[in-house]
């Protein structure tokens, strides 16, 4: 009985140092650590997209077209008529199109892009159209900041809304003067970056920090087996002699590109203004602080009334104005925060108070400025 009793106390004590041990290894656990791809958090210096632009004109559209006060697209369709054998520019100030466009066609030119790859493009209106539903876009040459043409683009329209109505008795869902043409551009020029001619590699992370950058060069040290990366800042890691590795360079991107590395998210929070949104990430903290919050409204009114004078008297009627003036302050709330609240705490706490988003907005601003959020701030 008694060798019962002492095995009893012995699992008892194994499982409370297990459970010690755990607690343990789950407190030296970093927070908000998550293991990413080195090509997932970095680009390569050198290798990246160029934007491209051009005009155009969109035709076949059912009578929600530019308008006559948009003039730039009735010449757009006389110059594409001139070049066609058809003049018409003794008339072009009187002539009324409602089926045309003037766009702004846009696109990304990928890094390798070879003649004859297709792109997705990107085509807004310029003027006053009212639609762009039913439109096909005509052979539009896209140019970079060089001035060189690059692709072309040409195709029917996919719009992701319409305009029904006119007038007041009108009817928008989304916004029908944008729309895109899938695989509507083709490459014409080889803008591709030649591999041989890169002497240095360079990796460029996306969120700049120097203990990243550090654990980042480690990894590829180790998975090269010698020392060639070295980190040049908080965003750059440079392999300065990389025909040392003994591979050509798209392999040894390749190789490079799955290394795993232990990352740690930014604390930020994005806040738009314009329409009151608030993204806070999970791992944002907040020192501790009290919030106080209180509504005060102003009205002003004025009314007009008429002063008539007694019968038979020399008096005069006049309008005599009345100003009411009316403010109503709403009960000071307070919110408490201890050291380290999380953002899930902050938001039940202003809900309590019934904070709107706009005044989660000025909020956050002025936790910022008080110093007790602690994430970065950007306001869009």
């Amino acid at each position: 009985m008694f060798r019962r009793f002492l095995i009893v106390i012995l699992a008892l004590l194994l499982i409370g140092a297990g459970c010690s041990c755990l607690d343990a290894a789950e407190e030296a656990l970093p927070a908000a650590r998550r293991i990413a791809r080195l090509k997932d958090i970095t680009e390569v210096e050198g290798i990246r997209d160029n934007q491209l632009i051009g005009y155009g004109l969109v035709v076949g559209l059912a009578g929600t077209g530019d308008k006559q006060q948009t003039i730039f697209s009735v010449q757009t369709l006389g110059n594409m008529l001139q070049r066609m054998g058809v003049n018409i520019e003794s008339q072009i100030s009187t002539i009324q199109v409602r089926n045309i466009a003037a766009v702004f066609v846009t696109a990304t030119l990928p890094p390798f892009a070879r003649p004859g790859l297709k792109i997705d493009v990107t085509v807004s209106s310029i003027g006053d159209a009212k639609s762009l539903a039913g439109g096909t876009l005509l052979l539009t040459p896209l140019s970079a900041v060089d001035g060189k043409v690059y692709a072309s683009a040409q195709g029917p329209l996919v719009i992701g809304g319409y305009s029904a109505g006119s007038a007041a008795n009108a009817k928008v869902v989304n916004h029908p003067t944008v729309g895109r043409i899938p695989d509507g551009a083709l490459v014409e020029r080889d803008s591709s970056v030649n591999l041989a001619q890169i002497l240095a590699l360079s990796f460029l992370l996306r969120d700049p920090d120097f203990k990243t950058a550090e654990e980042a060069s480690d990894a590829i040290n180790h998975e090269l087996g010698k020392n060639l990366a070295r980190v040049v800042d908080s965003r750059r890691i440079e392999l300065s002699d990389y025909h040392a590795s003994g591979m050509d360079l798209p392999t040894l991107l390749a190789k490079i590109g799955e290394v795993t590395v232990h990352t740690k998210p930014p604390a930020r929070v994005v806040v738009n203004e314009r329409t009151g949104t608030v993204v806070m990430g999970g791992n944002v903290t907040i020192s501790a602080c009290a919030i106080l919050h209180g509504n005060l409204s102003i009205q002003v009114s004025t009314e007009f009334q008429v002063s008539q004078p007694e019968p038979l008297s020399k008096g005069q009627t006049t309008v005599v104005p009345q100003t009411t003036v009316q403010a109503q302050e709403s009960p000071l709330q307070v919110v408490h925060l201890k050291e380290g609240a999380t953002v899930e705490e902050l938001i039940r706490g202003l809900q309590t108070m019934g904070a709107s988003a706009r005044d989660v907005v000025a909020i956050l601003q002025a936790l910022k400025q008080a110093g007790a959020l602690n994430a970065d701030l950007e306001v869009l």
